[in-house]
């Protein structure tokens, strides 16, 4: 069995080099093969590529998330693109709305930042990496006109089946975290079970969105398999299956060559 992990802020695992590298080592140990890995800054994002690039079973994606709207760095929409052409590269992001915590006091910030993102990811031919917490309502309009030709891919997905279904009709990918296998999240978990099968994947969001065997810790990367043991219940096929499955259609969610 082998599993893919689409989005894990490693830098804020630890901030030491080697407890990274074991971080990741441990993950693939338990069946987690490869890993993107996502900052919130570019100045997380450098320090934690230099630590990990050399590691194989490491992706990275380039972004400034909405925490950073109000300080996203001096040029930083021309560090995202020379960031980008460095290896193993493979998304732009995380980007996208949050009005729960509404960072920046403002939509609209939160919005072109956004917009900018979507321009780097067609410019660059990437997928984006998108967040979204509370803002269904404006982001379904923006992505419908401004989704990059690569897709996205919905991280850490916690919307119903309404927004589920129109989203469908984009190229989106939906990757489920540590919330579907709480109990009471009963509306994702109808999504879970109705969503086509290969459009699918799942994440750790590690160090956030603990799994519920483990509540009370923080996240670690190879808590991934907690969330797969759920989906593959919800699902009612097999954790092997299901795991075959999540993996190409990660593969494919960023247009990865399969003899990854």
């Amino acid at each position: 069995m082998q599993l893919f992990d689409t989005h894990a802020h490693i830098g804020l695992l630890q901030d030491d080099k080697m407890e990274q590298l074991l971080a990741v080592q441990l993950a693939k140990v338990k069946s987690v093969k490869h890993v993107v890995s996502i900052c919130n800054s570019l100045t997380d994002f450098e320090r934690t590529y230099a630590n990990l690039e050399s590691v194989d079973s490491v992706f990275h994606a380039v972004g400034v998330s909405p925490t950073e709207v109000t300080n996203p760095g001096k040029d930083w929409e021309e560090h995202i693109i020379s960031h980008a052409q460095k290896k193993r590269i493979i998304a732009i992001g995380e980007t996208g709305l949050d009005y729960y915590h509404m960072f920046g006091g403002d939509k609209t910030l939160q919005i072109e930042l956004m917009l900018k993102h979507l321009e780097i990811a067609k410019h660059l031919d990437l997928p984006v990496i998108i967040h979204n917490r509370n803002a269904g309502e404006d982001l379904l309009p923006i992505l419908a006109e401004k989704l990059p030709p690569k897709g996205g891919i919905l991280h850490c997905f916690g919307e119903d089946w309404e927004f589920a279904r129109q989203a469908l009709s984009m190229n989106l990918t939906f990757s489920f975290a540590g919330n579907l296998t709480f109990r009471n999240s009963h509306s994702l978990h109808e999504v879970a079970m109705r969503l086509p099968a290969e459009r699918i994947v799942i994440e750790s969001e590690a160090p956030f969105m603990t799994p519920y065997p483990y509540k009370g810790e923080r996240n670690k990367i190879h808590y991934l398999i907690e969330t797969a043991k759920v989906l593959a219940e919800l699902r009612q096929t097999s954790l092997e299956e299901l795991s075959e499955s999540l993996y190409a259609n990660s593969l494919r969610a960023f247009a990865l060559p399969k003899d990854v």
